[in-house]
């Protein structure tokens, strides 16, 4: 899952080559031989330049911490979800409040 999300936030910083691999590995469930085979590469080569892209990307968030900071900013939008669902009076600002923070964490209200 870390490097899903890792993916997601600098996968584009990635050649296409490492982009597809990654791709092939973590969302199609390829194995590293079917990957090779796809990609006219060998296991061992697929293994090699899925860990190089894991590394880069670990390297990109150390130095970057995005993701760190989306986690971050995804709980305190949590927090302030609760807190303006719990409000006893659902007067038209709340609700307009609960449905900006709803596209923001990227989900419905019913949710």
């Amino acid at each position: 899952m870390h490097i899903s999300e890792l993916f997601d936030l600098y996968g584009v910083l990635l050649t296409q080559k490492q982009q597809r691999c990654l791709e092939m590995h973590l969302f199609e469930d390829f194995s590293l031989s079917e990957i090779g085979e796809s990609m006219g590469i060998s296991r061992q080569a697929v293994y090699d330049m899925i860990h190089r892209s894991e590394q880069m990307m670990e390297g990109y968030e150390a130095k970057l911490g995005f993701l760190v900071y989306s986690r971050r900013v995804q709980a305190e939008l949590r927090k302030v979800y609760e807190m303006a669902a719990s409000l006893q009076n659902e007067d038209a600002a709340v609700l307009a409040i609960l449905e900006r923070l709803s596209l923001l964490m990227g989900k419905s209200r019913e949710e």
